[in-house]
């Protein structure tokens, strides 16, 4: 009869899961995904982009710019004016050197404005330039 109790007793103690690996594998994993995610680029307004057949994706945004219908340039969320335009993208640009810039022009935005953020783009040195359309 002792022997009996002795084994019930022995099979309790060797049913504990130590937990505790498994949770770090799980830190780990978590720490790795945060560092290793791409963060979606937002303009701060939605625009209806003209269409194109020969679109291509750009792998790598480092600064998105959008030009509403009614002349409006948006950088990072914000309404910003034609001047400050070249330094907010030199300052995006900086963060991230190996993007390029994309520009989200609505399909009712007069070229003037566009011209304008081209040429403040190439003033802050940016090479890589892109404008967004409809595929």
């Amino acid at each position: 009869m002792r022997r009996s109790m002795n084994r019930f007793s022995r099979s309790e103690e060797e049913s504990d899961i130590n937990l505790t690996p498994m949770l770090d594998v799980v830190f780990i994993m978590l720490i790795f995904f945060i560092v290793t995610a791409t963060f979606i680029k937002q303009a701060g307004i939605d625009v209806f982009r003209p269409e194109a057949l020969t679109a291509e994706q750009k792998p790598t945004v480092s600064v998105l710019v959008a030009i509403s219908d009614k002349g409006e340039i948006w950088i990072d969320k914000k309404r910003v004016d034609p001047g400050a335009v070249r330094a907010n993208i030199e300052r995006l640009h900086a963060e991230n050197p190996k993007g390029g810039l994309v520009i989200q022009a609505d399909r009712g935005s007069k070229n003037e404005r566009l011209m304008q953020v081209l040429s403040a783009a190439r003033a802050a040195g940016l090479t890589e330039v892109a404008i967004s359309t409809e595929s």
